[in-house]
């Protein structure tokens, strides 16, 4: 994979190979997103000590089966969910239980993922090993939000604190998770592909003539962050933005929204209702899973403002993206340039997936 000039105005885009090369869409599974940190969701359903819960890391693209416990004293664990005599899938739904027992030939664990006891292993020389232990997946928590790496390459700190910072004053942890506004999109289109249409407002005046009407475009801002980057979205009218407190970084200016884009692969949307997680998801090379996840804060202003119109906005990118992914494949278009002041989020981005996977 080319380099990505270090200065944007030299800089080339990725080049259209990247978003349908299947060779680049496997080389992503271990060098971006087996190294990433992963959503998996939120602490709401492990409030009880020795509650498991099991998911799949990137279900349909890496597809680890794991299962996150709430580990009584210990905090919040992650552990493969496999089992170590001969793999089977240890836990298939949520539970509660001070041990977990293999269905197939009965052997058991403790909690902190410990190998305690397995039928007719007398005769078993040097057993149990270390190996015979559940893996421990590296797990860390943000407020209510839980995330895992298989093999973390970014410190996890240094990837969220910058929204810390930001919009730390926010009371997150006290969102309400929305099941009936959640939902989740297929995009016929390269999961990098949406990303970068999600990392520039240059396309609003011209995809999203609704939003734009709520927003200055003309004031619009993106920041760059080591690994994560904002678009600061303000407004002309103070009713629909955030009332921010002095200690905010922005006190003063009319805030309509702040979209945080953590690498590589997800998206906290901060509106004054609340926010909206979204989570890209590669299936294919030209088909990604769009999650949307709505926390509430305050009900009473969804019906106006920058996060009003979540499911139309949807659309329009939607249709925007599929038809670039058309483009893209096409045998003139070898790579584009970027727009210094309105692309700095996408440059960003594919300096960091050249970075990763060249490494």
């Amino acid at each position: 994979m080319d380099t990505i000039d270090e200065n944007i105005k030299y800089a080339n885009t990725l080049s259209g190979d990247f978003y349908s090369s299947h060779n680049e869409f496997e080389n992503s599974k271990e060098n971006i997103f087996a190294k990433s940190w992963q959503l998996i969701g939120d602490n709401s359903h492990l409030s009880q000590a020795n509650f498991k819960k099991p998911f799949v890391f990137l279900d349909e693209f890496i597809s680890e089966p794991l299962f996150v416990v709430n580990n009584n004293n210990h905090g919040f664990k992650c552990y493969s969910n496999v089992c170590t005599h001969r793999g089977n899938i240890l836990i298939d739904k949520a539970c509660e239980s001070k041990e977990i027992t293999c269905k197939y030939h009965g052997r058991r664990f403790n909690c902190n993922g410990e190998f305690i006891f397995m039928p007719e292993f007398k005769e078993v020389k040097n057993f149990p090993l270390k190996q015979d232990n559940l893996s421990e997946i590296p797990l860390n928590r943000w407020r209510q939000f839980l995330f895992c790496s298989l093999n973390p390459k970014i410190n996890f700190n240094s990837l969220i604190q910058d929204m810390e910072k930001r919009i730390g004053w926010m009371p997150i942890e006290k969102f309400q998770f929305d099941s009936g506004s959640s939902k989740d999109y297929f995009v016929n289109a390269n999961w990098a592909l949406y990303c970068d249409n999600y990392l520039e407002g240059f396309h609003i005046p011209f995809v999203h003539k609704e939003l734009n009407k709520v927003i200055n475009y003309e004031d619009y801002q993106t920041e760059v962050f080591t690994y994560s980057n904002l678009q600061l979205a303000e407004s002309d009218s103070e009713q629909t933005c955030f009332d921010l407190p002095e200690n905010s970084l922005d006190f003063g200016k009319n805030i309509a929204a702040y979209y945080f884009w953590i690498f590589p692969n997800m998206m906290f949307n901060f509106y004054p209702w609340g926010l909206s997680v979204n989570i890209v998801k590669p299936l294919k090379p030209n088909l990604t899973k769009v999650e949307f996840r709505t926390y509430v804060w305050d009900e009473s202003k969804r019906e106006s403002g920058a996060g009003s119109i979540l499911d139309k906005v949807e659309k329009q990118d939607e249709e925007i993206v599929e038809n670039v992914q058309k483009g893209v494949k096409s045998r003139y278009y070898k790579s584009g340039r970027f727009s210094p002041k309105m692309e700095m989020g996408v440059h960003h981005f594919h300096r960091l997936i050249s970075n990763f996977i060249s490494t």
